[in-house]
């Protein structure tokens, strides 16, 4: 018996090779408020005028690879190694850029989202275990957008943590008033929260005068790879293993389909070109400001044991320091100005809200894709942020501020387990001319794809164990 939903030939192909199977076909669509609600321009028309139309899925996604999750092992590798793990952060980003080229694909061909597409085409008894999995992951991914935006207005306004955290749920206003307005105006604050990023980090880098990065040793950094030295494969793990976030894999196939395409060959192979150009562009950005962050730990911390801030007091560095405190306490001192520090909250702070709207939609698109459960978007926003703002509340009540990198490293452990389930059946469907057609992954995308997933999962894989021995502290205070 079919659903009504859904075709009667599920294995019919037009003239392109496309299946008709997918949401174009079947009338269900995820974020239904949203999608189809860009025009696009006829594939013949000029690049600048394409261009415009479809920039911008992919700059909500970017925010996942420079959010406060990502901080942390950033700052600490160039504290610790100088540039030496900046071949890890470019090879990170090359990967990222993958994975997420692959998964618009998979949206603009199919019609579907990564959810619906494991609800639809893998035996339903996985449908609740991969939906439960992927609602701990953005949990988990919410968690860190949550403690970033803390700390910063801690950090900014001396609010005590466990207030800061509980004041990060009144974003769900924010994204309410945004959804309402459409995705092209969400699309433009949260370009506008990155340029912000990315504007902080150029004047702690190019404009104080005690900041002078050396180009030419960041480029032999950049392009000659190594483990020489004790401690820096652990940190390339936490680098490379954090590097794909599970719920942008479901988010991308959703968010491509905000454009109203067309499923004719020329129209197909416009948006893929024009989606693969929007996800290496934006993740590049994402690649810049991580580089940027680790750069300005390596000029600022790297051969320092310790700093001495105001008062006297005396801020000593380690392998277990919180660096994103410890960053924003120093940099005023180490650079001789307060706007050093100032500048650094504020890009924090605009880091963690831009993350946690995408973090919102990603929950819309698992819970829909996977369930078909419709519910109002303020109603999902709190969902989420409940699931991520009552462990911190619970932990950081019951051990205080010091816990907020323990509790980083435990959402980061959460997105590990979780990655294989996404990526993995995304290169599957991908990968099979039965589901995509004549627009399956070519060679370079299948070796590119798989080889990425198989390294990120192995990368997991090996940090696994420490990880959960330390996610396992953390939950129980040991």
């Amino acid at each position: 018996m079919k659903k009504a939903d859904e075709p009667a030939d599920m294995n019919a192909r037009d003239s392109s090779g496309l299946s008709p199977s997918g949401a174009r076909g079947g009338g269900y669509v995820s974020l239904e408020g949203v999608h189809s609600s860009v025009e696009v321009p006829h594939h013949q028309a000029g690049f600048w005028e394409q261009w415009r139309a479809f920039v911008g899925p992919a700059i909500l996604i970017s925010v996942g690879y420079m959010d406060p999750g990502n901080w942390g092992t950033d700052l600490q590798s160039g504290a610790q190694f100088k540039y030496g793990l900046l071949w890890v952060v470019g090879l990170a980003s090359l990967m990222a850029i993958f994975m997420q080229v692959i998964s618009a694909r998979l949206g603009v061909v199919t019609g579907k989202d990564l959810a619906q597409c494991c609800r639809d085409w893998y035996p339903e008894w996985t449908r609740w275990p991969n939906w439960l999995m992927s609602e701990v992951a953005i949990g988990a991914c919410d968690l860190a957008e949550v403690l970033g935006s803390a700390v910063a207005l801690n950090l900014l306004f001396h609010i005590p943590m466990l207030w800061a955290v509980i004041i990060t749920g009144v974003d769900v206003l924010l994204l309410l008033a945004l959804q309402r307005v459409g995705m092209r105006t969400i699309e433009a604050v949260v370009l506008l929260l990155i340029a912000t990023i990315s504007v902080c980090y150029f004047i702690e880098l190019f404009v104080l005068p005690q900041t002078q990065p050396s180009f030419l040793e960041m480029g032999r950094a950049l392009i000659s790879p190594h483990f020489r030295q004790s401690g820096v494969l652990y940190l390339a793990i936490g680098i490379i293993g954090a590097t794909v976030m599970p719920h942008n894999l479901y988010l991308h196939s959703a968010l491509v389909q905000s454009r109203k395409l067309q499923k004719d060959e020329p129209s197909i192979r416009s948006a893929i070109r024009f989606n693969t150009i929007d996800s290496i562009v934006a993740l590049t950005i994402a690649f810049f400001v991580n580089a940027a962050i680790l750069v300005l730990a390596a000029m600022v911390f790297f051969g320092k044991e310790s700093v001495t801030v105001s008062g006297g007091h005396v801020i000593r560095f380690s392998a277990d320091s919180d660096w994103i405190r410890i960053a924003y306490l120093t940099l005023a001192p180490l650079l001789g100005t307060a706007a050093a520090s100032t500048l650094f909250a504020v890009a924090l702070l605009a880091s963690g809200q831009s993350s946690t709207i995408t973090g919102t939609l990603a929950g819309q698109v698992v819970m829909e894709g996977f369930m078909r459960w419709r519910i109002k978007p303020w109603v999902r926003r709190l969902i989420t942020r409940t699931l991520a703002i009552l462990p911190a509340v619970f932990i950081i009540g019951l051990r205080g501020d010091s816990s907020v990198t323990d509790l980083l490293t435990l959402s980061q452990v959460v997105l590990a387990l979780q990655l294989p389930f996404a990526m993995f059946p995304l290169l599957h469907f991908t990968s099979s001319r039965r589901r995509m057609g004549m627009w399956k992954n070519g060679w370079f995308l299948l070796m590119a794809g798989w080889g990425s997933a198989i390294l990120i999962t192995l990368m997991d894989i090996y940090g696994l164990p420490d990880s959960l021995k330390t996610a396992w502290q953390v939950i129980s205070g040991g």
